[in-house]
């Protein structure tokens, strides 16, 4: 890539970082359930004990109390109470909160495709730096932080390491769609 199209860097990141958001949700669904503290994104943490679940489902979202709920749905009722003065009901959750993980997953994206074509460096590592920072700054740190999960002490260390490796796939997913699609958007 010899010129710079900051346009098109962010559509191929955008592309690519809601494309990722939904491979990393099919990884977590293959990971084993662990009985976990509910209130993370990502991982296993978000799950409790095991539960059945329909296929596709957002794990997490048929949790009632809000304390048991995923940091997506979390998100999304904040956004719903504040902006909208609106209490979601559990199927506006059911949809809301993925759409807050796919939105958020997009974004993100579209912020490592744009940065990508000014800094060629921050996609060095196929991905897998970016997928890093993700965890640690968002699910390790800001998540807590925000009030959306437990801190993150009070996780299993294979908790973690899910959430780890659900955001390594999604910032290798990101990356390799987004070198694709930068081609050709």
């Amino acid at each position: 890539m010899s010129e710079m199209h900051p346009i098109r860097g962010l559509a191929a990141g955008l592309l690519a970082g809601c494309a990722a958001s939904w491979v990393m949700n099919q990884f977590q669904q293959m990971q084993p359930r662990q009985s976990a503290p509910a209130g993370r994104v990502g991982n296993s943490r978000h799950r409790q004990s095991p539960k059945p679940e329909k296929q596709g489902e957002h794990e997490g979202l048929h949790q009632s109390a809000e304390a048991d709920e995923n940091a997506t749905v979390k998100t999304a009722q904040r956004i719903s109470r504040q902006v909208f003065q609106h209490e979601l009901t559990s199927t506006e959750k059911k949809l809301a909160g993925p759409a807050v993980h796919y939105a958020y997953g997009s974004v993100v994206g579209a912020l490592y495709g744009g940065l990508a074509e000014f800094l060629p460096g921050v996609s060095a590592g196929m991905g897998l730096p970016f997928g890093m920072a993700l965890w640690l700054l968002g699910d390790e740190i800001a998540v807590p932080a925000l009030g959306l999960a437990k801190s993150a002490t009070e996780y299993p260390p294979q908790a973690h390491a899910d959430a780890l490796a659900a955001h390594l796939m999604y910032g290798v997913t990101t990356d390799m769609l987004r070198r694709v699609l930068r081609h050709v958007v």
